[in-house]
Formats: C-alpha cells, sequence, structure tokens
C-alpha cells in the first residue's frame, strides 16, 4: 500500500522516465545477449573450418605418404627419355649444320678451280670479232652460257662491282685513275670479275678506283 501510494504522489514525468529508463536496460541486455550470441557462433565457424582444413592437410599428407613407387619409377624414366631425346635433337642439329658447312667449304675449293675457266671462256669471247658468223665461236657461247647458268643454280652469282662504290669487302682495289666524271672511291674499270657463293665471298673483284 505504502508504494502505491508513493506511486500515485510520484510526479508523471518522473514516473514515464523510469518506464524508458527500465525498458532501455532491457534492450542493452538483449543486445549484450546476441553479441554473444554470434561471437559464439562466429568461434564455432571458425573452428569447424580450422579442423575441416587440418582434416584435408592430413588426407593430402596421408595421400603422399601412400604413393605408388611405381609413379616414381615411371616420372623418373619419363624425365630421362624427354632428356635423351633433347640431346639427341640438339646432335642432330649440330650435326647438320657441320655437314652444311662442309659441303660449303667443299664446293667453295671447286669452284675457285673453275672461275679461271670461266675467265678464258670470256676472254676468248671477247676476241670475236663482232658480227662475225662463226658456228665455232657460237659453240663456246653457248657452252658459256650453259656453264653460267649451272654456277648460278648452285649459289653462286657475280660481285656487281662496275659504277659501284669500291667496298674492301669484295672489291681489290689494283690501279687508281683520276676521273671527274666519277665521284670519289667509285670503281671505274673492273679487271677481273669476283663471285661470291652462298653470300660468302670466292673471288674479290680486281678493280680499278676513281679519285
Amino acid at each position: 500500500m505504502a508504494e502505491e501510494k508513493n506511486l500515485k504522489d510520484m510526479p508523471e514525468d518522473q514516473e514515464v522516465t523510469s518506464t524508458e529508463e527500465a525498458t532501455s536496460t532491457e534492450e542493452v541486455t538483449e543486445d549484450t545477449e546476441e553479441t554473444a550470441v554470434d561471437t559464439e557462433t562466429e568461434a564455432v565457424a571458425e573452428e569447424t573450418e580450422e579442423r575441416e582444413e587440418n582434416s584435408s592437410k592430413e588426407k593430402t599428407f596421408d595421400k603422399k605418404d601412400k604413393e605408388d613407387p611405381r609413379d616414381e619409377k615411371i616420372a623418373e624414366l619419363n624425365d630421362r627419355v624427354t632428356r635423351q631425346m633433347a640431346e639427341f635433337e640438339n646432335f642432330r642439329k649440330r650435326s647438320d649444320k657441320e655437314k652444311s658447312e662442309m659441303f660449303d667449304a667443299g664446293a667453295k675449293n671447286v669452284l675457285e678451280k673453275i672461275l679461271p675457266v670461266v675467265d678464258n671462256f670470256e676472254r676468248a669471247l671477247a676476241l670475236r670479232p663482232e658480227g662475225a658468223d662463226d658456228a665455232f665461236a657460237d659453240g663456246m657461247e653457248k657452252i658459256y652460257k650453259g656453264f653460267q647458268k649451272t654456277l648460278s643454280d648452285i649459289g653462286v652469282e657475280e660481285i656487281e662491282s662496275e659504277g659501284k662504290e669500291f667496298d674492301p669487302e669484295f672489291h681489290n682495289a689494283v690501279m687508281h685513275v683520276e676521273d671527274e666524271s666519277l665521284g670519289e672511291n667509285v670503281i671505274a674499270e673492273v679487271l677481273q670479275k669476283g663471285y661470291k657463293f652462298h653470300d660468302t665471298v670466292l673471288r674479290h673483284a680486281m678493280v680499278k678506283v676513281a679519285n
């Protein structure tokens, strides 16, 4: 009865405030409980995930430990075969390169001895009178042209010289002449033709250089 009297005597504003405080206290308590539940749930989830991860690792280790020795032997043999195949391929490439170089060296040696014959053909044809009807000379010219075609087919080509600038890699200057109609270091005349074999100088051109 006294409490009821006190409540009745209490001002209305104070009564409302007390009620709100009680309600707020209850809400804070509920939030705290919910936070605790969430924290506990997260902890359980993390623990479960960690157990699953450890279990997976253990299975992996067990699988590695239980690998068949024959698989290791097969892998070793495959690696050995792969290495041997790579070594054989490198050996084949080296052999092909050496064969090609040996062939070129032998061909170059033979061609160097043939070039004087070509020079003699050219000298003989140069002495032929213009307009002369000579069956023998015609035959020589045909042989010479066939000779030139054969050399071209195997990779021999003439070094361009006359009217070109002197290049010591392809030309051998044996004479010098002053000629105002030509520029400096320009080849005025070819005294002996030069030839290349597969981009390698077979014989330098013997030339006369102007200025």
